[in-house]
């Protein structure tokens, strides 16, 4: 009931500032451009100077962000470039540290007593908006996000058709990383080309197959399936024997990759070593390890989309799963327009730049990301190329355990029946959750 209030109190505020500043249908006709484009300038400002206007004594906010270096310093100036921005308005906001990765846990033991403003990993929005927790964005102050964000990014921020939250950054997810003494440009497109150039060359190609995140690619790129349910569930189609190609048939190529001598099923921790020591020369990873890659192979390094991959003799585009970071506002906050006009200016074209320059992490925005500062960036570029072939990452709570299996099972090759093994899997990966 509070979030309903909340969103009808900010409607109704915005639509009497408009509607007092406009025409009436016996205006003059003879108004001049200036005085048009004028009045449609004030009619923009209304919303913020309204807010302004009513707002009485101080305004108590807290920030909850990453809790790294870069991003604390990052938000400081932010937040005090927005005082400095409304410094009629006494602004007290009090920056916190909080993971993204635990924004979701921490906000739902007590939403009330939580942060008015958060950043969170782009895949808690669905449970956060079941909660109530999150506050539609209905209304805007000083941009659109739908018309200056990527699409990826503004269907990350999406649920049921209603935009529940502000895009903030756009490279959490997975690309190929090359060394170029062994595989060439040409052949980066290419798994098959990949995995016999690293033969030939008596090298190794990293990626985590028993990770259901990375498992997902082979599925995804083939048309199949595994996206979250109403009820919390996930709908998965893995096994289908009537998609083209079948779900079997991928399975049989997943194994029929990882047989290759030089494929390593290996997470993070253990391909960044191995490309230390100059025995791997690619691998599925991401923006994380960008500066771990550039120091083993200096300008050799190479990243690109993900590579196709032969299915029953046919070259299919493997996907991914995309991951943004989002700015959230607290339903339950008791200064609702300050906190949505604070996210607005945090997630802004120019603070998401900000963002990325003590990050690294790619902006959300269209022209952020076709700027020359995030292409310059090899890594992001592969990145923002591989979204277009990614989708969010939405899914149940009894994916990941029966992906996972799956996954070790694909990159063992023990089992005798793909199909029966993609049933059993789907099975788990869609059963209810408890």
């Amino acid at each position: 009931m509070k979030k309903r209030i909340v969103s009808l109190l900010l409607a109704a505020s915005m639509v009497a500032t408009l509607g007092a500043c406009g025409n009436s249908s016996n205006a003059s006709k003879s108004s001049s451009s200036s005085s048009a484009k004028a009045s449609s300038n004030a009619s923009k400002a209304d919303p913020v100077q309204n807010l302004i206007k009513n707002t009485k004594g101080s305004v108590d906010l807290t920030l909850w962000v990453s809790e790294t270096s870069q991003y604390q310093k990052v938000m400081k100036e932010i937040v005090n470039n927005f005082k400095n921005k409304y410094k009629n308005v006494k602004l007290n906001i009090t920056i916190g540290s909080e993971s993204e990765a635990n924004t979701k846990d921490d906000l739902l033991k007590d939403p009330e007593a939580g942060a008015d403003v958060f950043a969170f990993a782009d895949d808690q929005i669905n449970d956060l908006v079941k909660k109530g927790v999150l506050q539609e964005v209905s209304t805007t102050y000083t941009y659109d996000p739908k018309s200056v964000d990527t699409d990826t990014a503004v269907t990350a921020s999406t649920l049921n058709n209603k935009l529940y939250a502000y895009p903030m950054t756009a490279s959490n997810g997975y690309f190929l990383y090359y060394n170029k003494d062994v595989v060439p440009d040409a052949d980066a497109g290419s798994l098959d080309k990949i995995l016999a150039d690293c033969e030939k060359a008596n090298k190794t190609f990293g990626m985590e197959l028993s990770n259901a995140w990375y498992l997902y690619s082979f599925f995804k790129g083939a048309g199949l399936k595994a996206t979250l349910k109403d009820d919390g569930t996930t709908e998965c189609d893995w096994n289908s024997k009537t998609s083209n190609p079948t779900g079997a048939k991928v399975a049989e190529a997943i194994t029929k990759a990882a047989k290759s001598k030089a494929f390593k099923n290996l997470g993070n921790d253990d391909q960044m070593s191995a490309v230390k020591d100059g025995k791997m020369a690619a691998c599925v990873n991401g923006t994380w390890s960008s500066d771990a890659v550039q120091k083993a192979w200096g300008d050799k390094m190479g990243a690109a989309k993900l590579p196709t991959y032969t299915v029953d003799g046919k070259q299919v585009q493997m996907g991914s799963f995309s991951g943004c970071k989002l700015i959230g506002v607290n339903a339950y906050s008791k200064q609702t327009g300050w906190a949505m006009l604070l996210a607005e200016y945090i997630t802004n074209p120019e603070n998401q730049m900000k963002i990325f320059k003590a990050t690294g992490e790619a902006p959300a925005t269209k022209e952020g990301q076709a700027s020359s500062d995030v292409k310059s960036s090899k890594a992001l570029n592969a990145i923002i190329a591989q979204s277009k072939f990614s989708a969010p990452q939405r899914v149940g709570a009894n994916f990941w355990n029966s992906a996972n299996s799956l996954g070790q099972s694909l990159a063992e090759g023990k089992y005798s029946d793909a199909q029966k093994l993609l049933d059993d899997a789907v099975k788990g990966i869609t059963a209810a959750v408890k």
